[in-house]
């Protein structure tokens, strides 16, 4: 399985290769290796060509990845939050 993980989330790719997602690779680390992925349109390509999912928190990556039938993750504030939150209940009990 591919994953491409958008720029928002560096370093993400790591935690995921360390649990067993080998085929992760970052935006951020792509443009600093010289890809061209500075555009939407770009990082959306890269990921439909390299048959990728695509880990984002553009809401227009995700716009894109639907109207074109690509498995997409969408990470939001809300996502986080709600985790945080889960977590945080933990330390009442």
């Amino acid at each position: 399985m591919k994953i491409l993980v958008d720029e928002m989330y560096d370093g993400l790719d790591d935690d995921l290769k360390k649990h067993g997602y080998p085929e992760t690779e970052s935006v951020k680390k792509l443009i600093n290796s010289g890809k061209n992925l500075r555009s939407d349109f770009s990082v959306l390509n890269y990921a439909r060509d390299n048959r990728m999912i695509l880990i984002t928190v553009d809401v227009e990556n995700k716009k894109g990845c639907d109207e074109n039938s690509m498995q997409c993750i969408t990470i939001s504030k809300n996502s986080v939050l709600e985790l945080v939150l889960n977590e945080l209940e933990k330390f009442k009990k």
